[in-house]
């Protein structure tokens, strides 16, 4: 590291390709890449990873435009730890609209396994783990999120300036509003509602929160730009999510047999944990995920945009028939206002479920759940 700090053209020879593990400790790298690229454009010739956002960008003179591509390594998906079959592919969706049921009594997972993947996560040392201590291990990740022990730590830079404990505070609020489109006020209310904290100001509460972007803790889900020529007023406020809901679990020590206790927060957080492989699947097929919330109130918590423009809605619930019902309610509601304003309408309209059948209903709307999905 030291070596890569003095001299970053030294850790660049080498064969091709050339991985550069936690390069924003060095930032520098990036621009000698640059500088390399220009002078011998290889593609693939570097790949550089890192675990965190660099501390000071200010040290990159460049923005990588034509050099860099960026990718976001996200958790294991259900697909990738082998706990979704693959029944239904979120691509084949628009090509092949038909898809062969599934039974419930032929689904064999239920709601307590579904708290126990929020509560592990897709981390792939938990996934090595015999399933008893799984949950462990993810919160042994935690527990050493906001330790850094010294100055190679990867975190060690992030916390220099700030406040440990008021970090991990602010967290648990968000983790507190997971799944929802919260204000900051509200934000803020509720994190001075747990007694550890007296004041907090908005201008704080945003530097801390983006610390947690940087460390790839927490990200906002963008409203949908439907471009509706109407006097339909589309709500702005992103929706929070966790890159995995196991963190947010963890934060507030949340167990699986207590997330089956309350079922509230048991569909925000399924929430999440959908919107992560929804956000896995796309990216892989070169879409995009966002969501939909207007003035009236009518919400889809998930758009699905293709390169072509084609989209699908997707309702995220927790099994049941009251749940299913206002899902489908809602998408064909969605469906309607999209219509009435000239709008293309959905290419599928989907609930993604947590448990139970895999079918297409007789209104058109597809009943998922999550472990039947893939890209």
């Amino acid at each position: 590291m030291a070596l890569a700090q003095a001299d970053p053209r030294s850790v660049l020879k080498g064969e091709a390709p050339r991985l550069i593990g936690e390069w924003q400790k060095a930032p520098d790298i990036w621009n000698h890449i640059k500088a390399t690229l220009d002078d011998d454009f290889q593609f693939g010739r570097f790949i550089l990873t890192g675990s965190t956002t660099p501390v000071d960008p200010k040290c990159i003179l460049h923005s990588g435009t034509g050099r860099f591509s960026r990718m976001t390594l996200y958790p294991f998906s259900l697909f990738e730890s082998g706990e979704s079959n693959g029944h239904v592919s979120l691509g084949s969706l628009l090509e092949s609209p038909h898809i062969e049921p599934l039974l419930a009594a032929d689904n064999h997972i239920v709601l307590k396994d579904i708290a126990y993947l929020i509560c592990r996560g897709g981390w792939p040392l938990s996934l090595l783990t015999e399933k008893e201590d799984a949950i462990d291990v993810t919160r042994n990740y935690y527990d050493g999120l906001f330790v850094a022990e010294d100055e190679n730590d990867e975190y060690s830079d992030f916390f220099k300036s700030k406040d440990v404990d008021l970090l991990e505070i602010i967290l648990k609020g968000f983790a507190r509003n997971i799944s929802t489109p919260a204000k900051k006020s509200r934000m803020i209310a509720s994190i001075l509602e747990s007694g550890r904290r007296s004041t907090l100001d908005e201008k704080t509460c945003d530097a801390y929160y983006k610390t947690l972007k940087d460390l790839f803790i927490v990200y906002e889900l963008l409203p949908w730009n439907a471009n509706i020529r109407s006097s339909v007023m589309i709500r702005q406020s992103p929706v929070y999510h966790f890159f995995d809901p196991s963190i947010a679990a963890a934060s507030l020590r949340l167990s699986p047999a207590r997330l089956v206790k309350d079922l509230h927060s048991l569909g925000l957080f399924f929430e999440d944990l959908a919107i992560r492989d929804l956000t896995i699947y796309a990216e892989a097929i070169g879409a995009d995920v966002s969501y939909y919330r207007d003035s009236s109130g009518l919400e889809v918590d998930a758009i699905v945009t293709f390169p072509d423009g084609d989209y699908g809605a997707v309702e995220i619930k927790v099994a049941g028939d009251d749940s299913l019902t206002r899902g489908r309610k809602s998408l064909l509601s969605f469906e309607k206002k999209m219509r009435e304003n000239g709008n293309p309408t959905p290419a599928f309209k989907m609930i993604l479920t947590s448990h139970g059948a895999c079918y297409q209903g007789a209104d058109g709307i597809y009943v998922v759940p999550i472990n039947c999905l893939r890209p």
